[in-house]
């Protein structure tokens, strides 16, 4: 018998036991392991989502909100800035390019964007099927919103006042669906394009005028510039240089009735906030790995008590007191080992049944994902095992053979 064949031995001869250490361990490491994927991927998402962007201009209000509506489309926007004053951030010296937006309306759940073909430029959105949209009412949609509505090239469709679908609908004006895009595992994915003469034209507003215009604007070139009838939702801006970064939001909170707001510095603040949440689960995981190398070490000592004749025997038929050592010390390192594996097992698997269950809103998180902070953590556990077997295993080296046989 090798002696990892004695270890599993010893192991399989207390099966409650084994399996209570294994448990304890594995339920913290799943989740630090959850933890850790939610969080890395979260992070992920946001960056890229909001890559390009380094300004969010909207109604005055809750910065955060106008951050979740404009980039990330999980909240309700602000409110409706005028197109005017729109174009007066555009033409501001260390403004680069802008972005308009238009929002409002939405089919089956999801939003439909009114802005220019430079927005999903922004995330690299490539066309599956058919084409952009270029008339009004035409719409190019998202990958993930295509499947879960079932449209297709050809199709036509009401919007709904609204996100929740249930909203007041627009009857009198359909949308055709002229192109799908592929998957991307962006923010992309979850939205319907469409110019933002169609969103006015479904709100039956600002109708365009066929006399040729003097000044085109520079947002929406359909229509007249300093148009203070007109109104859109948001401006997606990117800086020049980093002068901007000082001088363009306070510029911006001084036009109108707008407000700027840092992608940059509001998801930090959120990060900051659910932060707490993090460190509280985590602070509980690693309470449950430190009872779980307690528990092992309390076992391991005790078993060491039990198998003492076990031991004096061993040596008595030729084993040598550094076999006994490593015997004590790979049965740690076996437990703690199978614990750590089946923990990383039961984080993955937890995070596959959440994106199961949450369907879209848990969109572009994946399960399989691996992280070398996952094997740090493998690598720590060992030697957490390996700590705790440490005195067992010098008190099974010095197992004085003659003591234990004459039974004093």
């Amino acid at each position: 018998m090798n002696l990892f064949q004695l270890v599993w031995s010893y192991l399989r001869a207390r099966p409650l036991t084994t399996a209570l250490n294994i448990f304890l361990l594995a339920l913290g490491i799943s989740v630090i392991t959850v933890l850790l994927l939610f969080t890395n991927q979260v992070q992920e998402k946001v960056s890229s989502n909001a890559k390009g962007i380094d300004l969010v201009v909207g109604a005055k209000g809750s910065p955060l909100q106008l951050i979740l509506c404009s980039i990330f489309h999980l909240d309700f926007p602000t409110g409706n800035i005028k197109l005017s004053d729109a174009e007066k951030i555009v033409r501001h010296r260390l403004v680069k390019k802008a972005i308009p937006l238009a929002l409002g309306d939405s089919y089956g759940g999801y939003r439909i964007v009114g802005t220019t073909p430079e927005y999903p430029a922004l995330y690299g959105a490539a066309l599956e099927t058919g084409a952009w949209w270029e008339k009004d009412l035409e719409v190019t949609l998202g990958a993930v919103a295509a499947d879960r509505t079932g449209l297709r090239v050809g199709d036509t469709f009401t919007s709904a006042h609204g996100l929740t679908g249930d909203g007041h609908g627009h009857e009198l004006s359909q949308y055709v669906v002229v192109g799908i895009l592929q998957r991307s595992q962006k923010v992309i994915d979850n939205l319907l394009f469409t110019g933002i003469e169609s969103v006015w034209r479904v709100h039956e507003i600002g109708e365009a005028d066929s006399i040729t215009l003097l000044h085109p604007s520079t947002l929406v070139s359909t229509r007249e510039a300093g148009d203070s009838t007109l109104e859109i939702t948001s401006l997606l801006v990117q800086y020049r240089n980093p002068l901007a970064i000082l001088q363009l939001p306070r510029y911006v909170n001084n036009v109108g009735n707008l407000q700027a707001a840092s992608p940059a510095f509001e998801t930090a603040r959120l990060f900051s906030i659910l932060g707490v949440g993090v460190d509280v689960l985590r602070g509980f995981a690693l309470v449950l790995i430190l009872i779980s190398a307690v528990s092992i070490f309390i076992a391991l000592y005790n078993s060491l008590k039990e198998r003492k004749y076990d031991l004096a025997i061993m040596r008595s038929m030729g084993a040598g007191r550094r076999m006994l050592f490593l015997s004590m010390i790979m049965e740690g390192a076996v437990l703690t080992l199978l614990g750590s594996v089946a923990g990383l097992l039961m984080g993955h698997s937890a995070l596959y049944a959440f994106t199961f269950l949450a369907g879209d809103s848990a969109s572009g998180l994946d399960p399989l994902a691996f992280y070398p902070a996952e094997a740090v953590l493998l690598g720590a556990n060992l030697m957490l095992g390996i700590c705790c077997s440490l005195l067992p295993g010098i008190q099974a080296y010095r197992t004085d053979i003659h003591r234990v046989l004459a039974g004093n």
